[in-house]
């Protein structure tokens, strides 16, 4: 199981994501904004920014309650030192 040690935004709906294992990952989340419900308010880039880790330290999340998991998180993000930022 991974839990997430650090955020922090890149650029445009990209984070870096440091995990427990000492993994670092880009994750663009462009498809995962908006839609319906409290993912729509991840639309408006600066709330997006205001990503923080939840106070279990388990994962990222926002004020509004969007979450996600970090399992999933380290599925879906590319490898920092494959990515060029």
């Amino acid at each position: 199981m991974y839990w997430i040690i650090d955020v922090k935004y890149i650029k445009d709906y990209h984070l870096k994501v440091t995990f427990n294992d000492g993994a670092i990952k880009i994750i663009d989340f462009s498809k995962y904004v908006g839609g319906k419900g409290i993912y729509k308010e991840l639309r408006d880039i600066n709330y997006f920014k205001s990503v923080k880790i939840d106070e279990a330290g388990n994962s990222i999340c926002w004020e509004n309650g969007a979450d996600f998991c970090p399992d999933v998180l380290y599925q879906i993000g590319d490898n920092f030192s494959d990515v060029l930022y």
